[in-house]
């Protein structure tokens, strides 16, 4: 608590960032994207936000929008947010080199961009080719491409997601000339082990090469640093770049951020998710491990990609990794290009996926609540059970089961065909799980060792004692969710001090 108030008060996104979120790289056209609402809404499975993946820009160009596919953004993006759901597109690192392209070509006239040694700006190749970084850890700099936020936000945009922010390379020029001259020499080698494992070195190296990383600076208070040594502060700089435009833009209203890459400070500008995952079982317990470290430093708005990025999700680890999901701020399903379809109503069954999302809804009033607690007393939403009971000998041992807020814990089943799953209770609990006919079932177990039963279609969590937690009738989206039908489940003796406010409006 002493070094979170040392590094500063947590970001707060606006009420609606709490709902699900769906995603895929691959959704191209208008149409794409309507068809994803439309399927949600048919099936009557809750939806907040609609992330945009980099095929809705003009060419992978930064703050541009594909006019074919896309001839009238602004209508697009009201017509979307008229059915309460807000597109979310993503912003990258790289400005594409190309005359004509206006953030080029200010970037380039202003001197924002990063330089080599020789003071000839640095180029790598991205998403678009060639690009330029923004040098963000320049303050006019950062002002400036911070700014540029604006081209959609006056579209009616409210929230974005900035990836490829380590900054990550596929090949700078320097690299590509190194791999080429030593693929010269290779041809004319006789294999050994030896030259094919240094082959392999070579060609394997060429994206985000260490050496790339030495090769452009930065322009800190007049001092060319490079980039090597404030690497981690890339990504955190680009995000403060957009929040500290926000202010000026919409200074009435909150605004959903967050990021890949990112470092200590960031936290006070945006959230985080924790990146390329894959869809495997053990990438929940990973994603479980993770929360509790990130809140340490200050990142409260956190999460996966549920199902996994890479590979192909079943249905089975979708609805576990969904159950997990239910609890973390960021909750959004996202998958990859030229992996399975994983939107819900793709799957047999989808009143499961419906009802475990319905859960989430259900419990945005205490989640919400736990987080602006948690945000402004500088306390953690997610903790170790050993941060609660640092007199149990045994809590500190437990790895696979969080603290949440100040009512509840959780433990999520992680394992593949497992019918439930072993926890350990510091004090005695309550029970709760959320059943798919919409009831909710509650059983007191006293402190210990248990094996607790858990389907596909329930949504698991335990009750401290002497404490309760408010839950609501669900709905399909933030704004439609009635706090008059709040019922509190929990000990009958328990009271809970909820939080609540208008969801948009910024805190002093």
């Amino acid at each position: 608590k002493q070094f979170r108030k040392i590094i500063g008060r947590s970001y707060i996104p606006p009420k609606f960032a709490f709902g699900f979120g769906q995603s895929r790289w691959g959704y191209t056209t208008a149409e794409d994207f309507k068809e994803v609402v439309q399927k949600h809404r048919d099936a009557h499975i809750p939806l907040d936000m609609l992330y945009m993946d980099i095929d809705y820009m003009e060419e992978y160009k930064d703050f541009t929008v594909n006019q074919k596919n896309f001839p009238d953004f602004k209508a697009f993006v009201d017509d979307i947010q008229s059915q309460h759901v807000h597109p979310v597109p993503i912003i990258d690192a790289g400005v594409k080199v190309q005359d004509g392209y206006d953030v080029y070509e200010e970037g380039k006239e202003k001197g924002y961009f990063c330089k080599r040694a020789d003071g000839t700006d640095f180029e790598a190749t991205v998403w678009p080719g060639w690009t330029h970084f923004p040098d963000v850890l320049n303050p006019e700099a950062r002002a400036w491409f911070g700014s540029k936020y604006e081209t959609l936000i006056s579209k009616g945009i409210d929230g974005f997601w900035n990836d490829m922010n380590e900054p990550a390379i596929f090949y700078s020029r320097e690299g590509l000339k190194e791999l080429k001259d030593y693929l010269a020499e290779f041809i004319n080698t006789e294999p050994t082990d030896s030259v094919s494992a240094e082959f392999h070195y070579h060609a394997d190296s060429l994206s985000n090469n260490p050496k790339d990383y030495g090769r452009f600076y930065h322009n800190i208070n007049g001092e060319m640093i490079c980039h090597e040594k404030v690497h981690n502060l890339f990504g955190f700089n680009m995000t403060r770049a957009a929040s500290e435009a926000f202010e000026k833009i919409c200074p009435s209203k909150r605004i959903l951020l967050f990021s890949r890459s990112s470092y200590i400070g960031m936290h006070r500008y945006g959230g985080i998710w924790t990146g390329d995952n894959k869809s495997w079982w053990s990438h929940i317990l990973l994603n479980l491990k993770m929360l509790p470290s990130l809140n340490m430093c200050g990142f409260l708005y956190v999460g996966a990609d549920l199902g996994g990025f890479g590979d192909n999700t079943t249905r089975d680890l979708l609805l576990r990794w969904l159950a997990l999901g239910v609890f973390t701020p960021l909750m959004r399903n996202h998958a990859a290009l030229g992996t399975r379809d994983q939107e819900f109503y793709r799957f047999e069954n989808p009143e499961d996926f419906r009802h475990v999302i319905g859960v989430r809804y259900r419990l945005i009033p205490y989640l919400y609540s736990e987080y602006m607690k948690a945000a402004l007393q500088d306390d953690m939403y997610f903790k170790p059970l050993a941060f609660e009971y640092p007199e149990d000998s045994f809590a500190p041992q437990v790895e696979d089961q969080l603290m949440l807020g100040n009512e509840i814990m959780i433990a999520p089943v992680y394992t593949q065909n497992a019918l439930g799953r072993y926890v350990y209770l510091p004090e005695e609990m309550m029970f709760v799980k959320f059943m798919p006919d919409g009831t909710i079932t509650t059983e007191t177990l006293a402190p210990g060792h248990h094996y607790v039963s858990v389907a596909l279609n329930e949504v698991p969590l335990f009750i401290r004692k002497g404490k309760c937690i408010p839950v609501a009738h669900t709905a399909e989206y933030t704004d439609a969710i009635d706090y008059n039908t709040i019922e509190y489940i929990g000990y009958p003796e328990a009271s809970y001090d909820l939080y609540n406010d208008d969801g948009i409006t910024p805190l002093p």
